[in-house]
């Protein structure tokens, strides 16, 4: 999930114009085929893919992913694209529904990419998300009962505090304002979204207004939205400066009592506030000793569903317990600005905290300071194996807590296959490196306790999990020399 004010780096420059290696025209003929002639008039769907498409057959045996189809159901289909193994295609008709089928609540839902499950039923998303998380753990030979997966989820379907919207000016001049649509770069402009906060959500209207009222419009790459306590922030990435248009952003921000801040260039990207927010930006989160606050800046990574990551310190605070002993050392990794390690220190633990980001290590300390918890803040790359390797003989923590990236934290799971730590408390936001990563630490010879899918993102294919390794048996030793 891409935090506040983040931006991708800039791509060297090859040389060579795109165009030159501009496919032929009949090309995308070969992906995207009409096969209907060889599929029935009907058919079921059977299964529902880890990304939320039905799966169905054709008479050959292939493969067909169907987006919008549900378990269940008769459909008619047409294929849009095709592959070796398997096809692609769309919902045409739907000829029985699945019971779990309900009317989705967003308008934009046929066009916006962001929810693809709101056509299902609310339990039975949760429950698709279960079995995904069973299935890839099963991959690496891990077999979890369904009822052994804790579900850690909210009723609030309102749920997303932050987001990110595009901005696009036609060739009429047109504003559109919105998000992606699904498996495309195309824009898809909307006026409200049902699982934006509402105090983001109502402002997708005046954004548009405001907007259309700018002198250069085309200047502005993208808007950022952030609910944190009391706080709305937006953070307007301006390709180019354009004074008079910073002081319509600045007129509107105070109108409205918005925290306004610009990211400004294009290569030297450099931020600023327009409108300073009246008192720092501010999350809660719970603890023992009761709710702790923690700094939050533009560009930190938050995240998007305050109440199911309340949950999941929760869990996280209940897995671990209190301290075996006293000052019991814990290594919280890729601990962003707190957000488990001061929970974890207020119950007693000895934590010391890496992260990557200076920003966010040194958010990260200030806030151990403002909660009077002692807590090392440390920068380091946990992506490189000889420097996690290090970190685990040098901290020689008992408890590890590591909550990465998409790309998952390999090289720090081959190092704690190698190290003594007792206890693994792995959170990930992609089932599929949790599994990949889980295999070393499986390796070497820890083994699955407690296992959660937490839905952090209401009504898509995407999930979040929670797994408790614990290590049987005697542990490795590293670095003893043997004399004699």
């Amino acid at each position: 999930m891409a935090g506040l004010g983040k931006r991708r780096p800039p791509r060297q420059r090859s040389g060579v114009s795109g165009l030159a290696h501009k496919r032929p025209s009949d090309t995308r003929r070969a992906y995207q085929t009409d096969t209907s002639d060889e599929l029935p008039d009907e058919l079921e769907i059977q299964g529902l893919s880890h990304d939320g498409r039905g799966i169905a057959r054709s008479p050959a045996g292939k493969t067909l992913f169907v987006e919008g189809a549900l378990p269940g159901e008769r459909v008619r289909v047409a294929v849009h694209r095709t592959r070796k193994r398997y096809d692609e295609a769309h919902l045409c008709e739907l000829i029985e529904a699945a019971p779990t089928r309900v009317t989705p609540p967003c308008p934009y839902i046929e066009r916006c990419g962001g929810c693809d499950l709101q056509h299902l039923e609310l339990d039975a998303q949760r429950r698709h998300k279960a079995v995904v998380l069973s299935e890839l753990l099963a991959r690496q030979g891990v077999e979890v009962d369904l009822e052994r997966i804790e579900v850690l989820a909210s009723d609030d379907v309102a749920y997303r505090r932050r987001a990110r919207l595009g901005v696009r000016v036609d060739a009429d001049g047109g504003i559109h304002l919105g998000f992606r649509a699904r498996r495309s770069h195309r824009l898809v402009s909307v006026e409200s979204c049902t699982v934006l906060v509402p105090e983001l959500s109502s402002l997708l209207a005046p954004l548009h207004q405001q907007l259309a009222s700018l002198e250069a419009p085309r200047q502005v790459g993208h808007l950022e939205l952030l609910a944190s306590d009391g706080q709305v922030t937006l953070v307007i990435r301006q390709l180019r400066e354009q004074p008079a248009d910073l002081a319509r952003w600045r007129a509107w921000a105070d109108e409205r009592g918005i925290a306004v801040g610009v990211l400004a260039g294009r290569e030297q990207v450099r931020f600023e506030w327009l409108v300073t927010p009246p008192r720092g930006l501010q999350v809660t989160v719970p603890s023992a000793r009761g709710p702790l606050s923690l700094g939050v800046g533009p560009s930190d990574f938050l995240q998007a569903n305050a109440q199911v990551n309340q949950r999941m310190i929760e869990t996280a605070l209940d897995w671990l317990g209190t301290p075996r002993r006293v000052d019991e050392p814990l290594l919280d990794l890729f601990a962003g600005i707190g957000n488990f390690s001061l929970p974890l220190a207020a119950s007693g633990y000895a934590v010391s905290a890496v992260e990557g980001s200076p920003e966010m290590t040194a958010r990260l300390a200030d806030n151990a300071a403002g909660a009077d918890l002692d807590v090392a803040a440390l920068q380091g790359n946990l992506h490189d194996e000889g420097q996690v390797a290090r970190l685990l003989r040098t901290h020689d923590a008992e408890v590890v807590v590591l909550d990465p990236p998409r790309e998952g934290a390999e090289a720090l799971c081959r190092a704690l296959a190698k190290s003594t730590v007792s206890r693994v408390l792995y959170i990930a936001c992609d089932p599929a490196t949790l599994s990949r990563d889980a295999a070393h630490l499986l390796q070497g010879g820890y083994r699955l306790q407690r296992v959660a899918m937490a839905d952090m993102f209401v009504h898509t294919s995407h999930l979040e999990s929670m797994v408790l390794f614990e290590r049987q048996g005697p542990s490795p030793r590293q670095g003893v020399r043997k004399d004699g």
